[in-house]
């Protein structure tokens, strides 16, 4: 089997997905086109360098359905004869796109892919897809469906999170975040560019300043719709009836943001660097993906990591640095409390709490996020992993070259 290497990675910064975000003018086939265009001027990717171009995105209708991988090439300067395929994995859409890119690679079918994934919230909002899993009684009723937030809220029930508790996790994001990008940490991003050469943007623009008291103004997102007769509570507590209610600790504040942006990845065995003149960053060690009870639906990350690390033959404490994706906050304190790690190596630089989730870019973005970091702090090994809506989980593992 060969090895598959990150080569390069880079992402757009994210911008806030609502009509006055700084990117709402700037269409999803367009922001995939900043990413490739720039893996390609980066890489000197000329011809028909890669087999394919591995793309997700979640909301694939509209502007952002017909094979927009495809689009993404055509509308960009890579070759025409290099194709385009779009996956929906959720919110792991960008990271599952490099899984499979790497796993190509490592059976031998293509020397070198670019994956990754984009989404534009403001212009195609999430849920305009519709979907049985809310939508078909018969599999809301069999799934016990409830909404990611609630599924957020019963986490934090389940295992013990207080409101001050995701508070706090939030304000240290926003901290880390506001730190790394004052002290440039963020190597990956590039800007986008108008027609006329004009920066439309170079920085992520959620991060803001807060405190715990700023936190403690605000309402619980989901208690309104947990609560109401009958409501989503109510489904929750027939599928976990050992707890006495589901304590809504979720807001805008430590949940994470809405957002527009993209991000892509050169992958490729050994051959391709040397013929390319490119030297391989990190090899891609292990992936994996698993599902979960789709109720709580957001507990992925941590049978993703056991299954990851079994898979890479290689121990919890083996892992210098991680990445957790912030869909709220009790996503990662779970994590956090499962591993008893060491928050010192988790999410360092902030994550989508601060900076916004753009659902189907974050994947490849986490995973930019920490090579960057392994490279800044001299680390070897790290792993990135989501959680996934309906239930699931994915991970990977890199190591340094």
């Amino acid at each position: 089997m060969n090895d598959a290497y990150i080569y390069d990675a880079v992402r757009t910064p994210r911008g806030k997905g609502k009509k006055d975000g700084t990117l709402h003018e700037v269409t999803s086939v367009r922001l995939s086109s900043v990413a490739l265009n720039a893996l390609k001027e980066r890489n000197n990717l000329d011809g028909h360098a890669v087999e394919d171009v591995i793309w997700g995105n979640v909301t694939q209708v509209g502007e952002q359905g017909a094979c927009l991988a495809r689009s993404a090439v055509l509308y960009s300067d890579l070759d025409e004869r290099i194709p385009g395929v779009s996956i929906n994995r959720f919110c792991a859409s960008g990271l599952e796109a490099v899984n499979m890119a790497a796993n190509q690679v490592r059976g031998g079918a293509g020397d070198a892919y670019i994956a990754g994934g984009v989404e534009s919230m403001s212009r195609v909002p999430m849920g305009m897809d519709g979907g049985a899993i809310a939508a078909d009684p018969h599999l809301a009723m069999k799934a016990y469906f409830v909404p990611q937030g609630i599924s957020a809220d019963i986490i934090a029930t389940e295992y013990g999170f207080s409101r001050d508790d995701c508070d706090a996790y939030a304000v240290e994001s926003q901290k880390r975040a506001a730190a790394a990008r004052a002290e440039g940490r963020f190597k990956s991003i590039i800007p986008v560019i108008d027609q006329n050469g004009l920066t439309v943007m170079a920085e992520d623009e959620m991060i803001r300043e807060t405190t715990m008291q700023t936190l403690g103004g605000l309402n619980p997102s989901f208690k309104a719709m947990g609560e109401a007769m009958p409501g989503f509570d109510a489904v929750a507590l027939l599928k976990y009836p050992h707890l006495e209610k589901i304590n809504h600790v979720h807001h805008a504040g430590n949940s994470s943001g809405i957002a527009d942006g993209s991000a892509a990845i050169l992958i490729g065995n050994k051959e391709f660097g040397e013929r390319h003149g490119l030297k391989p960053r990190a090899r891609i060690k292990a992936t994996s993906k698993v599902g979960t009870d789709p109720t709580i639906m957001l507990t992925g990350p941590v049978p993703a990591t056991e299954r990851v690390l079994q898979a890479a033959g290689m121990n919890f404490s083996d892992i210098d640095l991680f990445e957790v994706n912030e869909a709220f906050a009790s996503v990662v304190l779970r994590f956090i409390q499962a591993f008893d790690a060491d928050t010192n190596k988790v999410n360092v630089n902030g994550g989508a709490i601060a900076m916004g989730h753009p659902l189907g870019g974050t994947g490849a973005m986490i995973l930019g996020a920490l090579l960057d970091e392994m490279e800044r702090s001299d680390k070897e090994t790290g792993l990135a992993t989501l959680c996934i809506g309906s239930g699931m989980g994915a991970a990977t593992i890199l190591e340094r070259v």
